[in-house]
């Protein structure tokens, strides 16, 4: 039907006869001349109708934006003064011969324009207009170049791309599972995979060596920005390599990637343990484009009257931290207020602060309500901590060391962005040396990564102080934003059964649960580990955008729904009654 793309035309085609056909995205009619812009996937090209062939001019005069129609014409370069060096099509138009409208348009829900500005719940529930904007096809054909890439270079080096079930059973990976009922096994149920863990650790025991998969997976959890109860997961696994290797394979796939489609060099991936990360940026996941960064200064407050500091100085389990913003004593207090309303959604009671205005006066030179409780002495030792200089303004966090560090952790990106303190572009990192277990807000304790994730010592270690072990896990970090998690697996049945211990499931839980893996590394199961990457947070950074929404052909909202199709909805109760589920009726208050 086409013998191009309206995209694709440049001046080595003028002088062509061609067919094109696409979308009318835009109709200007300039003394007695017709101009429609025409849009396929690759791009825009201006057609020209004149009147002198008056059947295709009363056609290209009738037609109105997301038209479809179909053109015949010849292309010609643009008169002098018209070229537009802002499109690749720029330099040529075609003039117009024949012309049909293969489809008529309603008025569409918005414009098209790039610098419109549509609700993203308009832009949702109208998805397949949205999906035609250039730059929405953009971000999905970058999505599709990744995806090709990335298994060009798995195949490459020996890869095998091997599918695994989307109906399993539930597993605990540290989210709730979507749970399908079974017709065939009454009163029993399936669960969508929240990641194809086990499945390809059971691949590395049968000896496929290098696995991968572009996967789906599915968490029912609370969502955010970064976050959709369906995602794509690229899932890698190999046998017989440690932790350096498995890093080297994957580091140099996504160095490649950034410099093949973003012509971008990632330089170096420098290493930093967990306990480093937090200590001085308070993110598992911290972005080493912004230069400043968390100090204790509990011990230096230990001895104060002032209990708000004091009490978590003495507290074992909490921390007083400073941040110093370079140059931020010219904030208002206005901005400092809504500072303070920002850490309180990561549980901060409030956000103490002290502007630098004089050193050389002592606690005279230091503005802020909380001097007097501190005395001259603390204070100024804190300002030696910090190195601090006349102009910087100081913040502090005083709680239980998770409030303080997720607080001033998200306080410092912010503020790093707010005041463009990010001193380049992208800044890729490995945090290393993950603890194997976390406490639980009930006293218990869980896996960081995941339970099949090796510790770096022995099971008798393990279980007599599960809090200390740390494991070969590792993950990657791209300008704040984790990018792939990873780990070497247990591959022996005892220590196996130790980590579930220590998780207080008990050896024939373990067996009912997860009887397939321990039979499975009773056969001679060898050393493996991978790493995952989520494609969708990938392809966000790749395209600058803070939402993979915008990465996402057919996202959800933050409610889990589809304002597209109306899902989630309800089934029939012939439905119901054939998985034999009955709803339970709503109180009627």
């Amino acid at each position: 039907m086409r013998s191009h793309y309206c995209g694709d035309l440049r001046v080595q085609q003028v002088g062509e006869e061609i067919t094109l056909v696409g979308w009318v995205h835009r109709r200007r009619d300039h003394g007695g001349v017709i101009f429609l812009d025409v849009r396929d996937r690759e791009g825009i090209v201006q057609v020209v109708f004149d009147p002198d062939r008056a059947e295709s001019f009363a056609i290209a005069d009738s037609v109105r934006n997301e038209y479809v129609i179909e053109i015949k014409g010849l292309v010609r370069n643009r008169p002098n003064g018209t070229v537009n060096p802002e499109m690749g099509t720029g330099e040529i138009e075609v003039l117009g011969k024949e012309l049909i409208v293969l489809n008529k348009s309603e008025t569409p829900p918005f414009q098209l324009d790039d610098h419109q500005q549509v609700s993203e719940e308009v832009r949702l529930k109208n998805r397949f207009m949205d999906l035609r904007r250039p730059e929405m096809q953009q971000k999905l054909r970058l999505r599709a170049q990744v995806s090709s890439y990335i298994r060009n270079y798995l195949d490459t080096n020996g890869f095998l791309d091997i599918e695994t079930p989307i109906l399993t059973r539930a597993t605990p990976e540290g989210a709730r599972d979507y749970i399908v009922p079974s017709r065939t096994h009454e009163g029993s149920f399936f669960a969508l995979p929240q990641s194809p863990q086990l499945f390809k650790q059971l691949l590395m025991v049968s000896g496929f060596d290098r696995y991968y998969q572009i996967a789906r997976c599915f968490r029912d959890e609370d969502l955010r920005a970064d976050r959709q109860p369906e995602f794509t997961q690229i899932d890698i696994e190999m046998s017989f390599m440690d932790q350096d290797e498995i890093m080297a394979v994957t580091e140099k796939m996504i160095s490649g990637l950034f410099q093949e489609k973003l012509s971008v060099d990632l330089g170096e991936f420098p290493r930093m343990t967990y306990a480093d990360a937090m200590l001085r940026f308070g993110s598992d996941k911290p972005d080493l484009r912004n230069p400043m960064e968390l100090v204790d200064v509990g011990d230096l407050m230990a001895d104060i009257e002032f209990k708000v500091f004091a009490g978590p100085a003495n507290d074992a389990d909490s921390r007083v931290a400073a941040l110093k913003v370079p140059g931020g004593a010219t904030l208002t207090r206005k901005l400092i207020d809504e500072y303070t309303k920002f850490v309180s959604i990561y549980g901060a009671r409030g956000l103490a602060w002290i502007k630098v205005n004089d050193l050389a006066k002592g606690a005279q030179g230091l503005q802020s309500p909380i001097v007097k409780f501190l005395g001259e002495e603390v204070a100024m030792k804190i300002m030696a901590r910090l190195d601090a200089k006349d102009g910087d303004l100081v913040f502090f966090g005083a709680d239980k060391t998770n409030v303080v560090n997720e607080a001033l952790g998200a306080l410092r990106n912010k503020v790093g962005v707010d005041l463009n303190m990010l001193t380049c572009e992208w800044a890729p990192l490995w945090v290393v040396d993950w603890p194997m277990f976390e406490k639980t807000s009930d006293g218990g304790i869980t896996a960081i990564h995941h339970p099949f994730t090796a510790p770096s010592c022995t099971a008798a270690e393990l279980e007599a102080d599960p809090l200390a072990a740390q494991s070969i896990a590792y993950d990657m970090v791209l300008n704040g934003c984790e990018l792939g998690g990873g780990s070497i697996r247990i591959h022996q049945g005892d220590m196996q059964k130790a980590v579930f211990r220590c998780l207080g499931i008990s050896d024939e839980e373990a067996e009912e649960k997860f009887g397939f893996l321990l039979n499975a590394l009773k056969f001679g199961a060898p050393p493996h580990g991978g790493l995952a990457f989520g494609l969708d947070r990938l392809i966000m950074l790749m395209t600058g955008t803070d939402s993979i929404r915008e990465v996402i052909a057919f996202p959800k909202t933050q409610t889990a729904a589809c304002p597209l199709t109306n899902a989630p909805g309800v089934v029939s109760n012939e439905q119901l009654k054939e998985l034999n589920i009955k709803l339970r009726e709503k109180i009627k208050i």
